[in-house]
């Protein structure tokens, strides 16, 4: 029997390097990206609800931004705060702000991807660029390095929606470690020709892919997924790149307690389910390899067998993960994460499998 687990051990370690090197290496040892302007119009799109105090803060900075044609498409999703009231101040004092409002809709009572349409379609740009009402972009510069990735084909571009760092927070390490591995897989799997699936965070497309996909209406019953869904849906090696310039990225405030964490990524794991079925078992076949490879060293070296062997895999996994975790995390400005891969890696996996267990048995609380 131990015999059996030791091969089963060596498989599982050629499973990882084969993600680590052949999938995620595509995005760690890529090249620098270059930003060559296209001022293209562009229609910013933020939706909100009950978001009065970020709204307040960070609409300034997308007003700001250093871009010759752009217009800013705000939507109150019948927001039981002063959002609306903060809505029509900025739209009042910038004149490339407009205003939608959404009210209640019994069929469609507290669906994001209502709103977003109603946003979507009242926009009047053919390029379209999203965030939450929660983030802000890092420069002046983000929807020039946002649209700069735009071509005549490439009309959905995934970025990179990071989150703010606290010091001497292993819960924010955490937070921020987990960000950047779905941002490797879902960059790496872009490149790699086998988009799956982007943030709403930071994202971007053309106007005519919503509309060629018929918007949300496949997923329409899912509360959430109108990032990723709709980016499985929609993008395809053809019609899809990744923008991953500092310039380009945005952030926002973590969540500051494990439980508030834990069920926003109750969430997106759930939503998941809704992914194609290769997506569906290349990301269950990683995470179920990243469990197995440390219940398998437990087991093998409790009992000590081929201890020396199984010592050399461990270290080969580690330095192969670690270099390509490290490369990324540096692009994505995340250096301080190396340091902490193996704590936090350990403690993301056994996170993600209490979040399929605790899935099973409750299903998570969506948008508000």
């Amino acid at each position: 029997m131990l015999t059996f687990i030791f091969y089963f051990f060596i498989a599982i370690v050629v499973l990882q390097l084969s993600y680590y090197l052949g999938i995620f290496g595509k995005f760690a040892f890529g090249k620098p990206q270059s930003i060559t302007p296209k001022n293209i119009p562009v229609s910013v799109i933020v939706c909100a609800k009950n978001e009065e105090e970020n709204v307040k803060k960070y609409i300034p900075l997308l007003a700001e931004q250093n871009y010759p044609d752009f217009e800013i498409v705000l939507i109150d999703d019948a927001s039981s705060d002063e959002t609306l009231e903060v809505f029509e101040e900025f739209e009042k004092q910038y004149p490339n702000i407009r205003l939608v409002k959404v009210e209640n809709n019994e069929a469609f009572w507290g669906n994001k991807k209502y709103a977003l349409t109603l946003g979507i379609k009242a926009s009047r740009k053919d390029y379209l660029l999203f965030t939450d009402a929660d983030c802000y972009p890092t420069s002046k510069e983000w929807i020039t390095a946002m649209t700069s990735q735009f071509t005549t084909d490439k009309t959905i571009v995934l970025g990179y929606g990071g989150y703010e760092k606290r010091e001497r927070s292993l819960l924010n390490k955490l937070i921020r470690f987990e960000t950047v591995l779905t941002a490797v897989q879902y960059f790496s799997w872009a490149k790699a020709g086998l988009p799956y699936m982007g943030v709403g965070r930071n994202l971007a497309y053309k106007r005519e892919e919503f509309f060629n996909v018929n918007g949300f209406i496949e997923h329409i019953q899912v509360r959430s997924g109108d990032d990723d869904l709709f980016v499985n849906q929609a993008a395809n090696k053809s019609n899809t790149t990744i923008s991953y310039s500092p310039e380009s990225f945005t952030y926002s405030k973590p969540k500051e307690s494990y439980s508030e964490w834990f069920s926003q990524k109750r969430r997106h794991v759930s939503t998941a389910n809704y992914y194609k079925v290769f997506d569906k078992i290349q990301l269950g076949l990683f995470y179920t390899s990243q469990l197995f490879f440390f219940l398998l060293v437990i087991l093998l070296l409790s009992f000590q067998f081929q201890w020396i062997a199984v010592l050399a895999l461990i270290a080969t996994r580690y330095t192969i993960a670690w270099i390509v975790m490290g490369f990324s995390a540096g692009k994505l400005r995340e250096k301080d994460l190396k340091v902490w891969f193996p704590v936090v890696e350990i403690m993301l996996i056994f996170t993600q499998m209490n979040i399929f267990i605790t899935n099973i048995f409750s299903k998570p609380v969506h948008w508000k």
